[in-house]
């Protein structure tokens, strides 16, 4: 079976991330698709990296044997930071539930009394550990198997900042998941940086002007969607922090529709028509898949519970396989202005 050509593009959304890491799993093992290029945000990010520098070791087996130790030593952070593990906690009703709100609790309370510069004076990042574990940066800096495009916020100028292979570091990755309640920001080439899903979560366009590939597949981690208006305090923070973290992606879809109607509509001179690209689109949305899961969950790092998140992903991966691979290459199986602008 040959392999076809897509291009991704993985969200950032914290824990939520081991969501996307089931869907490149899947993708990876099914060996119908073959990554051309990633573009991506925050853990998206975190995702891609591990994944390029595995791939570049080993193929489709080495990015995903790099993806799995790097979620299990994400994991395990909770252990080196000297945080104990309860026994038996599995059986203690809504125990998970409560850990996960009091850790976010306890973070949201730290950040409206302090600024990180404050409360972590060191700049101390565990995820750098993990990271640099993970990813061998020189490596990756010299792969040209898959093409990288990593997100961050410019402080100064609100500005979004890509990162391209050869300019990849542990703190270009860091800085594209840098949120500025949690973290200092992260500082390169005498700029500061914040989280990339301010401004593009994650930025699209650069696979439309430094790639050839016209089938683009979004993994989505932030629910488009929820059927219900929210009324606590959880849920309506809940649903901000998707919009938000939405509003970039969607803004570049429409932008993309835009180009879709000037090409199909023949709005285009016909010798400038080659200049621009005509999008297939693709999209795996989490709005069923992670509709059950909270704001606080995103800081959940237990072990079965992102092994659970990886098995939704592995889960939608093979639904789309197995409904939309054939029109890989030959037609969209996303109508942007249907399923996404409302238009």
């Amino acid at each position: 079976m040959a392999r076809k050509p897509i291009n991704l593009a993985l969200q950032g959304g914290g824990a939520h991330g081991a969501y996307a890491w089931g869907v490149a799993d899947r993708l990876l093992q099914s060996r119908r698709v073959a990554i051309n290029a990633i573009t991506a945000t925050s853990a998206g990010a975190m995702n891609a990296a591990v994944l390029c520098c595995g791939f570049a070791r080993d193929g489709e087996e080495g990015a995903r044997a790099a993806l799995e130790l790097f979620w299990r030593e994400v994991s395990d952070m909770k252990a080196m930071a000297g945080l104990p593990d309860m026994p038996f906690k599995n059986a203690i009703p809504y125990y998970a539930e409560a850990e996960e709100w009091l850790a976010y609790a306890t973070m949201e309370l730290a950040g409206l009394s302090f600024s990180p510069y404050q409360f972590n004076p060191l700049n101390l990042n565990p995820l750098r550990t993990v990271l640099e574990r993970a990813v061998d940066f020189r490596a990756l800096r010299a792969c040209n198997q898959i093409k990288l495009f990593v997100s961050a916020t410019n402080v100064r100028t609100g500005k979004v900042r890509v990162f391209e292979n050869e300019e990849m570091t542990s703190d270009a990755v860091l800085a594209s998941a840098c949120l500025p309640q949690l973290f200092q920001a992260v500082e390169i080439d005498g700029e500061a940086y914040w989280d990339g899903g301010f401004m593009g979560n994650p930025s699209l366009w650069p696979l439309f002007y430094e790639t050839d590939v016209q089938d683009l597949l979004v993994v989505h981690i932030n629910p488009i969607e929820r059927p219900d208006i929210p009324k606590t305090v959880s849920a309506i923070d809940n649903r901000v922090n998707e919009i938000s973290f939405n509003s970039a992606l969607l803004k570049e879809m429409r932008a993309v529709a835009f180009v879709q109607k000037l090409l199909r509509e023949g709005w285009v001179r016909e010798d400038r028509a080659h200049e621009l690209a005509d999008i297939r689109f693709h999209a795996i949305r989490a709005d069923k898949a992670l509709k059950d899961l909270s704001l606080a969950s995103k800081y959940n790092t237990d072990w079965e519970f992102l092994k659970d998140l990886r098995d939704r992903g592995r889960e939608a991966a093979e639904v789309w396989l197995d409904t939309h691979w054939d029109a890989v290459g030959e037609r969209e199986t996303v109508n942007l202005h249907a399923e996404f602008l409302d238009l």
